[in-house]
């Protein structure tokens, strides 16, 4: 009977012949000695940048981004493995004044990763003056976070040479932090400076994830993350905080083809209006464009389904936020 712990064997030719070498496991492979590795959860309030500064350093896409606020709805894990170091970063929900229940759950989601952080990014938009929700992070962070607090000012792409002075210190004001830095998660500017101040605080240890993991979320989610960011991307007004998606099949019809059933949630029938679109061209501009981003996450051909069904106040009703997997942490 095989061994199920054995591994990989592979077979190399020698001088005396044919050895048999065994495959090291990723979790057993040499290490520096100086290998840093921990949990970087980054917080802000919602259209700060967090997804962007993850995506960046992971070089590709885990976060869905968009211009609307409150894009990120779920505690995501990006993986950056180095060398020297596994960096695993926590993207969270923009931190606010809830207004419904699926907001109370954001909000919830994004504090419960503070105490469990080994280094904390406070990401600011310091193109302008600091909000109230700025300032709710900083008390929050300063009640409940015992780990280093790098303060991030991203967005200097922005910021007027003028206002650099003013609003740097404005920030500086709301808390003590460990450091902090100028950023530009979608210019590039500085981010390697912040990558090694987070990486000079985190503990010496192992890696926890194998180094060519990227994420811990399923192809499934991603794909539906995808397509509810072509619906945020292609409607306005009230439609995009009202949107929800499932994936109700995802199957595997050919090595190089997946297919893809989902279904958009909205709350009311003039949404479903909205996203279906006369003659149903909005429908299929969203359909079209979330396609080719799936195409482009999996590496193959997508054949993509999309329905629009209503879910009357289903931010508002916990069990209709269950089973959108919206669950209090």
């Amino acid at each position: 009977m095989e061994d199920e712990d054995a591994g990989m064997v592979d077979i190399e030719e020698g001088q005396g012949g044919i050895k048999l070498t065994e495959e090291v496991p990723w979790y057993e492979e040499p290490l520096p000695p100086d290998h840093r590795s921990g949990f970087v959860a980054v917080v802000g309030r919602p259209n700060v940048g967090k997804s962007s500064l993850m995506n960046a350093y992971l070089g590709q896409k885990v976060a869905i981004v968009t211009p609307k606020p409150q894009t990120t709805r779920n505690r995501l894990l990006g993986i950056l493995t180095l060398p020297n170091a596994q960096v695993v970063f926590i993207d969270t929900p923009g931190i606010h004044q809830p207004r419904h229940k699926l907001g109370q759950y954001l909000v919830a989601a994004a504090t419960s990763a503070v105490p469990e952080a080994d280094v904390i990014v406070f990401m600011v938009d310091v193109s302008v003056m600091p909000t109230d929700e700025d300032k709710m992070v900083a008390d929050l962070l300063a009640r409940k976070s015992q780990a280093p607090v790098l303060l991030a000012m991203n967005k200097m792409d922005l910021l007027k040479p003028a206002d650099v002075q003013l609003h740097t210190e404005a920030y500086l004001s709301l808390g003590k932090f460990d450091d902090w830095i100028l950023t530009s998660a979608t210019r590039g500017d500085n981010l390697d400076k912040l990558r090694e101040m987070i990486i000079q605080r985190l503990p010496f240890g192992p890696r926890y994830y194998p180094p060519d993991q990227v994420t811990d979320q399923e192809e499934r989610f991603l794909a539906a993350e995808l397509i509810r960011e072509q619906v945020l991307l292609h409607t306005y007004e009230e439609v995009p905080h009202g949107v929800a998606v499932v994936v109700e099949e995802f199957k595997e019809r050919r090595p190089d083809l997946t297919y893809i059933s989902a279904v958009i949630y909205v709350e009311r029938e003039s949404q479903k209006g909205i996203i279906i679109g006369a003659k149903g061209e909005m429908l299929k501009r969203i359909g079209t464009a979330a396609r080719r981003e799936i195409e482009h996450f999996l590496g193959h051909q997508v054949y993509l389904e999309l329905w629009v069904k209503v879910r009357k106040k289903w931010r508002q009703d916990e069990r209709q936020l269950r089973y959108f997997g919206y669950k209090m942490p």
